[in-house]
């Protein structure tokens, strides 16, 4: 049976767990070879074994998104290894509740670094990599939040800048084939999830009273593989006629 994504290369950051570890999976058993990253080796080291014990091919990078050298260490050595990088995919990320008055300089300046100065970084060394054959594309996981943002300032600030930011570089590259998209989950089993819906998340619940008021609650939520097929769909084929768009993924929660 013809696989989706045969023959390419994917980088997926902060992929050992959640969104990230399923849009990995996915792609391996589409015939990808995946380059999975994440803070955390043990866990890492893990999600690659049992995806090539599943006969896909994957390798595990420790590299943290926020680091300025992390994008051209990571496309480098899989480059090394699989000659070239065809797929990107900027998942990882923190989100957090901390509402305005409560945001400090530094935690704010966290956020904007992990959540969208890092997939900047990694859409800039996927560009100048894509450039020169005029073929490639690029994924960015946003958030629900970037248009409804009831969460953190901070995390909902990159969220809607990491939209903006996905256009922006579509309109960059409109007329080549080399498309930016990204997926916008809503509320999605993982752990991120369970904590924010328990008021655990970062700066606790004083933005999850308002949750209420602008999410439908009545419907379940998504699963990671459902991010997972949004993100297949703009990798593949399937999507060669689709850019700069942002595909909310919510179960409709969040209309």
């Amino acid at each position: 049976m013809h696989k989706l994504l045969e023959g390419k290369t994917a980088i997926v950051t902060g992929a050992s767990k959640g969104i990230g570890l399923a849009i990995a999976e996915l792609f391996a058993e589409e015939g990808a070879n995946v380059v999975l990253t994440a803070r955390g080796k043990d866990l890492l080291d893990e999600v690659v074994a049992d995806i090539i014990a599943k006969g896909g091919r994957a390798m595990g990078l420790v590299a943290d998104s926020s680091d300025p050298a992390a994008p051209a260490r990571v496309f480098a050595e899989a480059i090394a290894a699989y000659g070239q990088v065809d797929i990107l995919v900027n998942n990882a990320g923190s989100g957090d509740m901390v509402a305005i008055e409560e945001a400090s300089d530094d935690h704010f300046a966290k956020i904007v670094e992990l959540n969208l100065a890092g997939p900047f970084r990694f859409c800039r060394e996927a560009v100048k990599h894509f450039m020169p054959r005029d073929e490639g594309r690029i994924i960015n996981v946003s958030s629900v939040n970037g248009t409804l943002p009831i969460c953190g300032v901070a995390y909902t600030s990159t969220k809607g800048g990491l939209n903006t930011m996905t256009k922006n570089i579509a309109i960059r590259l409109s007329g080549t084939k080399i498309r930016c998209n990204a997926i916008a989950p809503g509320v999605t089993d993982t752990d991120a999830a369970r904590a924010w819906a328990a008021g655990e998340q970062e700066g606790g619940d004083v933005m999850l009273e308002f949750s209420d008021k602008y999410v439908n609650t009545t419907v379940p939520m998504t699963e990671p593989r459902d991010q997972a097929y949004a993100a297949l769909y703009l990798a593949s084929e399937m999507g060669k006629a689709v850019t700069g768009q942002v595909i909310q993924v919510d179960n409709g929660a969040f209309l």
